[in-house]
């Protein structure tokens, strides 16, 4: 696996792990990528690796959530239509951004945010 060179390779953890992401992420939506990040640190990926590998990780899970929910009719597509292009272009964005930012901040940045996330959960 390309992602994974040099990495650990997969056993029970990671299983354990993936089965985790999966569930997150089907149950919350994309919220699996909010696991993925400190789980992919803990199996020896740095900061900007975990997160730039989550992706890998979520996008097929996420194709399978999404196609599941729609044969399912659980969504509309067309109540989607309006996000997904400037969700891609938002996406281009932080590929780019990504790559000027030092791993303490981002670190920062992603904590932040999972904090910020966690509280308006609660209060709405």
């Amino acid at each position: 696996m390309i992602f994974l060179e040099g990495k650990k390779k997969f056993n029970l953890k990671t299983a354990v792990y993936g089965i985790s992401i999966g569930l997150v992420n089907g149950l919350l939506g994309a919220g699996g990528g909010m696991l993925a990040v400190p789980l992919l640190k803990n199996t020896g990926f740095e900061q900007k690796e975990a997160q730039e590998n989550a992706i890998a990780v979520i996008l097929p899970i996420s194709v399978l959530s999404a196609s599941l929910y729609l044969l399912r009719d659980y969504v509309n597509i067309a109540d989607a239509l309006p996000y997904i292009p400037t969700g891609l272009i938002g996406a281009v964005i932080g590929t780019v951004i990504i790559k000027k930012i030092s791993p303490n901040l981002l670190k920062k940045l992603f904590g932040g945010f999972m904090i910020y996330a966690g509280i308006r959960l609660l209060l709405k």
